[in-house]
Parts: structure tokens; sequence; C-alpha cells
């Protein structure tokens, strides 16, 4: 089953903090997303776009644009579980 975000805080940083449906919390760091994928360059360079990032209706998608997102799976397996 694909895991559906419940919530998302901007923790700065390029850090967020993810709640998924079945109660399990995330830290997420964008940062290595940042230096490994050149879409996400846009992040740094884009003045406010950080700030701009949305789920989709299924909410298994946090994206940013139409270059920049992240399946909520990635999240769930790669984030650091925190309490």
């Amino acid at each position: 089953m694909i895991p559906r975000i419940k919530s998302i805080v901007d923790i700065d940083n390029y850090k967020l903090e993810v709640l998924f449906d079945d109660g399990k919390k995330v830290l997420y760091d964008v940062a290595s997303d940042i230096q490994e994928v050149e879409a996400f360059k846009d992040l740094l360079n884009i003045h406010g776009l950080w700030k701009q990032y949305a789920l989709d209706e299924s909410r298994t998608c946090l994206y940013w644009n139409d270059h920049i997102d992240i399946a909520s799976d990635t999240i769930y397996e790669y984030g650091k579980k925190i309490d």
C-alpha cells in the first residue's frame, strides 16, 4: 500500500517533518536531493519556491512545480523516523 501523507511542516534548511496516515513521522532532508537532482537546484535558485510545496490530490506526492516532486513512499522509506 502506498503511504499517504497526512501533514507536512517546514523545518527550514530544506528539511520537512512529514506525518503519514499510519502515524509514522519522519524528518526528510531535501538537501541531498538538491545536490543530486538537477531540477531540485531550483529550490535554491528561485526565491520563495521552497515554501510553495503542495500535496497532490491522492496525498502520495509532494511537489513544488512540474519538475520537482517526491513520492510519498520515498519520503516514508528514506526519512529519519522521529517521535
